[in-house]
């Protein structure tokens, strides 16, 4: 079937990539991804337009999903109130789902791309739940784009490769996707529930609890932190779980192709100053205006400043004690590689230095612009290390995890420090 349809797309190009599409969105078995990264090795040999396959390719996914909804919509209600409790959907629930949808549906129709059988049903359920259609066509439009987009680029990218690495990469995009979704219903489930998960946080803390309802934005933040420290450890877990399994081969072939394959021998420049961003130089340049900014203008100078110092002196101690842990020899025979170094470092100070700016800088665009920040160096630093063959993309991301334990855990530790140090002042003052 597969190579019966490869056969139709060489002959007709253009006008098969769409009927698949759109067949693909209606919930019939087409691989969508398979033939996208197909698209993509045939636009790598010239025989199809890059932008042209996308938008073909888009158009196709958004008619699939435009016929969906009003099938949803024309067919769905009545269905689901005659016979929705036979499948746990009865009348009350689906209300509930309907409302649910309404409000934070649209958000998910991007995402619900990137996850096979979850895409197929979106369609239909934005018309049973009534998303006004409008609102439907802006993120499932945009959405089809941005998913046909990627998997069209990355055969591109790829070429004659496509077929070697396609699963590897699509296995990987999935779990992203899972991953998107389950923060995406986190979030969800933290601004329905914020007030008791508020309530079960300061019942625990026991002690103080006037001065804990009095943090406002900086108990989000604590609450955040937590939250990214309890996730990064499971992460790290398996991590390390994957290192000692010897998991990782596929990932790294297939992620230092495409770094290699998208970043030639022109952005070597480039690359030397993204690396020099992860430099002892910077990064202690950046750590001492930090200082000085604290012991300057805060008012938890010496805490502050004691932690600053914590994380970044103890932080190399533990990027140190695990590269000689594990004792993995990088690419050109680098030993002690992973986690990468540099990643975690970066990590850990530009990252507490943006949380100290979102903390006390009361400014939406910095405290955005602070995070936007930190991710774009992280990132820009990890491909470095990735172009020049000094470490494998698993040490960087090993980086990103590790460092961001370290990190979100002493940001929870900083913030319960000052709690308690405030509550005590208070309990003197009375």
């Amino acid at each position: 079937m597969v190579h019966f349809i490869q056969h139709l797309m060489d002959q007709y190009g253009y006008y098969v990539l769409g009927i698949i599409m759109m067949l693909e969105l209606l919930a019939l078995p087409f691989p969508g991804e398979v033939f996208m990264t197909y698209t993509g090795l045939m636009v790598f040999q010239g025989h199809l337009n890059w932008v042209l396959s996308i938008m073909t390719a888009g158009l196709g996914a958004s008619v699939g999903m435009t016929i969906s909804y009003w099938i949803g919509y024309k067919l769905g209600i009545p269905f689901f109130e005659k016979h929705g409790s036979k499948v746990h959907l009865g009348p009350d629930k689906l209300k509930k789902t309907s409302q649910w949808f309404e409000r934070y549906g649209n958000k998910l129709l991007i995402i619900a791309y990137y996850i096979p059988g979850i895409r197929h049903f979106t369609g239909y359920f934005s018309g049973i739940t009534r998303m006004p259609f409008r609102t439907f066509m802006i993120y499932s439009y945009s959405g089809a784009i941005l998913w046909t987009g990627t998997f069209i680029s990355l055969g591109k990218i790829l070429g004659p490769k496509w077929e070697q690495f396609h699963h590897t990469i699509t296995k990987y995009l999935l779990i992203a996707g899972i991953i998107a979704a389950a923060i995406f219903v986190l979030v969800y489930l933290y601004k329905k529930y914020r007030k008791q998960l508020y309530d079960k946080a300061v019942m625990s803390l026991n002690k103080g609890i006037k001065t804990f309802h009095t943090l406002g934005r900086i108990r989000l933040l604590l609450l955040i932190s937590f939250g990214a420290f309890l996730a990064l450890f499971i992460l790290m877990a398996g991590l390390v779980q994957d290192f000692l399994s010897n998991e990782f081969a596929d990932f790294d072939t297939v992620a230092s192709y495409i770094v290699h394959a998208v970043f030639d021998e022109s952005w070597a420049a480039w690359m030397n100053g993204f690396s020099y961003l992860a430099s002892l130089q910077l990064l202690l340049a950046i750590a001492v205006l930090t200082l000085i900014w604290i012991l300057l203008t805060r008012k938890d100078r010496m805490l502050e400043a004691g932690f600053l110092l914590f994380v970044i002196i103890v932080g190399e101690l533990w990027d140190e004690g695990l590269r000689r842990f594990f004792h993995r020899a990088g690419p050109t025979n680098l030993l002690e590689s992973f986690p990468s170094e540099q990643t975690l470092i970066t990590v850990i100070v530009i990252g507490f230095v943006s949380f100290l700016i979102a903390r006390h800088v009361r400014i939406a665009w910095i405290q955005t612009g602070a995070g936007i920040i930190l991710i774009v160096v992280s990132l820009l630093v990890g491909i470095s290390r990735i172009y020049f063959d000094i470490q494998y993309p698993s040490d960087v991301v090993a980086g990103y995890v590790f460092g961001g334990v370290w990190l979100s855990l002493n940001i929870v530790l900083l913030e319960i420090f000052r709690f308690i140090r405030n509550n005590k002042m208070n309990f003197s003052v009375h």
